[in-house]
């Protein structure tokens, strides 16, 4: 049995799967209780399928990008697991884990997250002969983000709503937008990600695994005296 953790920003996703088929979730919003929420409720998810953290067979993390604190919880949480029980694992982009669920239509996917300083994230992927990242992970701008695009393309994630109403009005009929709750992170996606990592023998070094931070988080930038 697989679990799937993904803290990387207010609302959270954990996961059982089995071969990365979901077997049994919870998603939630835990704004900034990321500490004291995550491991109480996979012991409860271990519980409601009758299992334990030594049942675990590999462990997959959402590695951002996305917040500071959420990330550091949730890899954090499971490199210790990893450790502990001496199994794999495997990081995948939050922002993969956002687009994978609009994988079938085949058009392309653009996730997109609040950057601040007037900027935002993003990426883009798309199912075309396999599923493929064609533009990774990057800092830019909502005006660059709509001169680059040329088709129709759907943009999913947490968007926040000005961004929403700029893709709106700048790309008309090329932006395609789903209802909030369609957008909504969840593990079982992460698993089924994770597992095809596994088939590929694409695992992590849980020692080196590092959270995916598109801009240094303030508390690491050297302090001007």
């Amino acid at each position: 049995m697989e679990l799937a953790v993904d803290t990387s920003t207010d609302f959270c996703s954990i996961g059982l799967s089995s071969e990365g088929e979901a077997v049994a979730e919870m998603t939630w919003h835990s704004g900034q209780n990321h500490t004291v929420e995550l491991v109480p409720n996979i012991i409860s998810l271990l519980n409601q399928v009758k299992g334990s953290p030594q049942s675990l067979t590999v462990i997959f993390v959402a590695k951002g990008p996305g917040s500071f604190n959420g990330l550091r919880v949730g890899i954090g949480t499971a490199k210790g697991l990893a450790f502990a029980l001496d199994i794999p694992l495997v990081g995948i982009s939050t922002m993969e884990v956002e687009a994978y669920p609009f994988a079938s239509t085949g058009l392309p996917i653009c996730p997109v997250h609040n950057a601040g300083r007037g900027e935002i994230a993003a990426a883009i992927y798309q199912q075309n002969d396999g599923w493929r990242c064609l533009t990774p992970e990057h800092i830019t701008t909502v005006e660059v983000l709509c001169r680059q695009t040329k088709r129709k393309t759907i943009f999913c994630g947490e968007i926040p709503p000005p961004v929403i109403e700029e893709l709106k009005k700048k790309l008309e009929r090329y932006a395609i937008i789903p209802e909030a709750a369609a957008r909504l992170r969840h593990a079982s996606y992460l698993a089924a990600l994770g597992w095809q990592h596994v088939g590929r023998g694409q695992l992590d070094d849980a020692a080196s695994l590092q959270p995916l931070y598109l801009r240094q988080p303030p508390i690491t930038q050297r302090k001007v005296k």
